[in-house]
């Protein structure tokens, strides 16, 4: 009896491991409201169903995106694009695309007509993040790895939230933004695009939403006239002081900088893994009770035979 239950508590550990482990998923969507000569075939609202990881994510963008041509150095390249922005959030989930209510509608909105009005896009649903590693180091160095001449570092530049050296250009507000767009735009068409590293709530002294800054981002490039693509990615992250002791990927991203984190409701995915725990919890009761059952009969001493009845 004792070796049942102890098998019974190392397999709902086991399963709590495996919950707990579950990787956090979060979108990405990669635009362009022309098609720059990214792709020779029509890339209008594709969308990959698959889970990737960010190693993957990095070269889909590069190869099918068309990134190549604009993030890895190279010589003899006419400049197709001006500006690549490269924008990290932290506050979308793969599930909360589906969802009647938005934590923050203008992000969603903003991506949808992004994607659905551009004429180059591309949608990954389910990019699977790891707690070890910040997306922003991940995607540059997955660009570093697969562009054969290496990244052109002159040629990018950070906002001040990123995690960077201090050496390297960051911008502080929109307005820095604004005048890299603009010379860019009177550049000659032979220099080599600028990218633009978008950390997760841009400015130090930021009091925007997520989605604000997305938006306003896309209309400062639109009013400049600049030719332009963005891929925007998100690392979804927990809203607990200490989220290195609970899994990440069930708890909803905090509404505004300045709310209390709380608990989000359970969606679909919950549903499925809460269902699937019940059910072991209830099937481990089961073979106890059978295990228990069954080593009670075996203990039950009964003669092998009987003695006739004396006659009387």
């Amino acid at each position: 009896m004792a070796a049942a239950w102890a098998a019974a508590v190392a397999v709902m550990l086991l399963l709590a491991q495996v919950s707990a482990a579950a990787p956090v998923m979060g979108p990405a969507f990669l635009w362009a409201p022309k098609n720059y000569g990214f792709s020779s075939d029509e890339t209008k609202e594709m969308v990959y169903y698959q889970t990737v990881s960010p190693k993957s994510l990095v070269k889909s963008v590069l190869e099918e995106g068309g990134w190549s041509n604009l993030v890895c150095s190279r010589e003899d390249h006419a400049k197709s694009v001006d500006v690549a922005v490269l924008f990290l959030g932290s506050k979308l989930q793969s599930s909360d695309i589906s969802k009647e209510k938005q934590a923050d509608s203008t992000l969603v909105d903003m991506l949808k007509n992004s994607f659905a009005s551009s004429e180059f896009s591309m949608a990954f649903p389910y990019v699977a993040m790891s707690d070890d590693d910040k997306l922003e180091k991940s995607l540059l160095s997955g660009f570093a790895e697969n562009c054969n001449n290496g990244l052109g570092n002159n040629h990018i530049t950070y906002t001040d939230t990123c995690s960077v050296s201090e050496d390297l250009k960051k911008h502080h507000d929109m307005d820095s933004i604004h005048g890299l767009v603009a010379s860019q735009t009177k550049k000659n068409p032979s220099g080599q695009t600028d990218l633009v590293v978008f950390c997760d709530g841009g400015f130090k002294d930021n009091t925007k939403s997520e989605g604000e800054l997305l938006s306003e981002l896309v209309t400062l490039l639109k009013k400049s006239g600049a030719k332009y693509t963005i891929l925007y990615a998100s690392q979804p992250y927990g809203l607990l002081e200490s989220p290195s002791n609970l899994p990440l990927g069930r708890y909803l991203a905090e509404k505004t900088n300045t709310t209390k984190p709380g608990r989000g409701k359970c969606d679909g995915e919950c549903l499925v893994k809460s269902t699937l725990l019940e059910g072991s919890f209830v099937g481990i009761v089961l073979l106890i009770i059978l295990i228990s059952g069954l080593k009670c009969m075996m203990g039950i001493d009964t003669p092998s035979k009987f003695d006739a009845p004396p006659e009387s």
